[in-house]
């Protein structure tokens, strides 16, 4: 059956605009420019690809670890790339569906997903470059994934329904039409530099091995020292996380970057003090809070228990995923971890920010890094 015709047998579909961008978040919290001037000497600074600008999609999570692996790929092969995020959001987008279905609608569904996802489906299908699978369609120039999402969410919720009484065996035949719509089909072979590659013999030339990469986090309702499965929304592929204390967590950060890694950030961004346009991330004191971007201020003394706190009471949430690629201090001489954003080059450092030390431990949800970069963590 046609997939137009599919969608007349799921019923008369409602677009809802259900789909909140981190991209809005970003921006809506940003009011006044900085009045203090916070200075930087860089310490560490990786090889990192361009800034690139998520626009309007919830695929923060493909952009950061695309770059990622593009820096990855430079240290590894010393091969320089474009990675084609939306090749990682098309391929990801099924197994969703399937998951949500599976668990009969009682589970996440939408544009958001981790870091270990762009690995998954780097070993389940391989990588693209951006110039082989831009998922644009004729007269785009920018991506923006509301239809989409919306389109997605509202088959969803009518397949779990089962209007026929038991679920339809074609769902996936009318996922993949929607996403074929609006991304295109994505390619099994395609030319770079001169040479034909399947995703897979391009992924190996790049010299990325999936298997060679680990989630880390820190929190203390599992044991130190173990696995879990994280339990943030987003988690639909139920990846497991090694657990450390945070101490051990920032260490491993910084002497991986020393090495010439780089790390992928899963973050909490919806804090005032996180800034895009002021191009930082401080976690204020008590008290220190209204002399934000106005002058130099007092930063928390962040322990285990307080990140703790911060995750249980839900405060502290999943909600962005960013590339750290460099260390720098202050004119104070305080350490910062250097990122990539994916919200464009609009800010004083063309799309970077500096995190605080207080900031990472605060708000760090998990990493993503090479083994080889953390080997002393994991004993």
């Amino acid at each position: 059956m046609k997939f137009q015709n599919r969608l007349k047998y799921l019923g008369n579909l409602t677009f809802l605009a259900l789909v909140i961008f981190s991209t809005s978040t970003a921006f809506s919290q940003d009011s006044e420019s900085i009045a203090f001037s916070y200075t930087f000497k860089p310490l560490v600074d990786n090889t990192a690809t361009s800034i690139k600008n998520q626009c309007r999609t919830g695929t923060c999570w493909s952009y950061s670890t695309s770059s990622f692996l593009e820096s990855e790929a430079a240290r590894i092969s010393g091969n320089i790339v474009d990675l084609s995020e939306m090749a990682t959001v098309r391929y990801t987008y099924p197994l969703k569906a399937q998951m949500y279905l599976r668990m009969q609608g009682k589970y996440q569904f939408g544009p958001g997903s981790l870091a270990h996802d762009v690995l998954n489906a780097a070993a389940g299908w391989g990588l693209a470059p951006q110039e082989a699978y831009t998922g644009l369609q004729e007269g785009e120039t920018v991506h923006n994934h509301g239809d989409m999402d919306a389109a997605l969410l509202a088959t969803m919720e009518t397949l779990v329904k089962k209007p026929s009484g038991k679920l339809d065996p074609r769902w996936r035949e009318t996922v993949e039409g929607i996403l074929d719509t609006y991304l295109g089909e994505l390619p099994t072979s395609f030319d770079f530099e001169g040479k034909s590659y399947t995703p897979k013999s391009f992924r190996d030339f790049l010299g990325i091995d999936p298997e060679a990469y680990i989630n880390i986090t820190s929190f203390t309702h599992h044991p130190f020292g173990k696995s879990f499965i994280l339990e943030v929304p987003d988690n639909f592929s139920r990846g497991e996380f090694f657990n450390v204390p945070i101490d051990d967590l920032q260490r491993a950060v910084e002497a991986a970057l020393e090495a010439g890694f780089t790390v992928a950030w899963d973050a909490d961004v919806s804090e005032q003090g996180f800034s895009f346009r002021n191009g930082m991330a401080l976690w204020p004191a008590e008290g220190e809070e209204s002399k934000l971007w106005k002058e130099e201020i007092t930063e928390a003394n962040v322990t285990q228990e307080s990140r703790q706190k911060g995750f249980d009471n839900q405060t502290t949430t999943d909600d962005h995923l960013m590339h750290i690629v460099g260390l720098a201090t202050d004119q104070s001489g305080a350490k910062y971890f250097v990122i990539k954003n994916s919200w464009g080059q609009g800010n004083k450092y063309g799309g970077r920010q500096y995190i605080s030390m207080p900031y990472f431990r605060a708000k760090t949800i998990a990493i993503l890094v090479h083994r080889d970069a953390v080997k002393r963590v994991l004993r």
